[in-house]
């Protein structure tokens, strides 16, 4: 699933291909993926200028020189295709924008679980959708807040994008190895110490796939995300204490870590 990171790599990627284009037209190959009237999407968008992007959590908005907001969600197989007039349309295209440069923008979506909306501005979005400030500028003093008041696992609390919006399952799993936190200790029972750790790791993980533009596999080699058992790959060794690495479910999500690094609560 496209998470933070990825969601910043179609943020530059739309900025590098698409910003600044005049919309030409807009094909709805499949309506499912747009969450208002197709005809009041072209409406909207037709002759309209890209003129800026902005990125919260797993949310990507584009600003038009009307004022208006385009917010794109990529669900689990979501990204976007920039590609040449004489070139094919992309398999699994569900919104193509044709540009005045004579290029295209496909929304591309094989699972059909993204979406496309239309609104007024993006804190109109951020307040609807529930969304904290995005995780890489979340103020450590906001993050403390969200979890003192919360008696759920940690790992599920993580989940909630009320709480960090970006962050999803494997960047949880790996904020809370990094900070030696068992996923089942409840939020409100860590320390102020242990908090501000998962601060610090949150940031530091996010910035680094950023950096990265999300291939895990040049990742360092101390991130529990190498042991995961990507595909069909085994579950490998914990890079830490090279001890067996556990799964286990919270709160509905596979959840990987080590007992040993990441005791539970006294």
């Amino acid at each position: 699933m496209p998470e933070l990171p990825e969601v910043e790599s179609y943020r530059r990627y739309f900025e590098a291909t698409a910003l600044h284009q005049t919309v030409r037209e807009v094909e709805v190959l499949d309506s499912k993926v747009v969450k208002v009237d197709p005809d009041y999407l072209r409406q909207q968008l037709v002759g309209q200028r890209f003129t800026g992007t902005d990125r919260i959590g797993k949310y990507l908005f584009v600003h038009l020189s009307s004022g208006r907001v385009l917010l794109l969600h990529f669900g689990m197989t979501g990204e976007l295709a920039h590609y040449a007039p004489t070139a094919e349309l992309p398999r699994f295209t569900r919104v193509r924008f044709g540009l005045a440069n004579g290029y295209h923008l496909a929304f591309v979506d094989p699972r059909k679980f993204g979406r496309i909306e239309l609104g007024d501005s993006v804190p109109q979005f951020q307040a609807a959708k529930g969304l904290s400030a995005d995780a890489l500028k979340l103020p450590l003093d906001n993050f403390k807040a969200a979890l003192a008041k919360r008696m759920a696992p940690i790992k599920s609390v993580l989940l909630d994008q009320a709480v960090a919006a970006g962050v999803g399952n494997w960047i949880a799993d790996e904020m809370l190895f990094q900070a030696r936190v068992h996923p089942l200790r409840r939020a409100a029972h860590l320390t102020q110490a242990e908090t501000a750790g998962l601060h610090q790791v949150m940031l530091h993980i996010l910035e680094l796939a950023v950096a990265h533009e999300a291939y895990y596999r040049d990742f360092p080699p101390y991130f529990l995300l190498h042991s995961r058992g990507w595909t069909d790959a085994p579950i490998a060794p914990c890079p830490g204490c090279a001890g067996e690495v556990a799964k286990t479910e919270v709160g509905g999500r596979a959840t990987y870590f080590c007992p040993r690094c990441q005791p539970t609560a006294p």
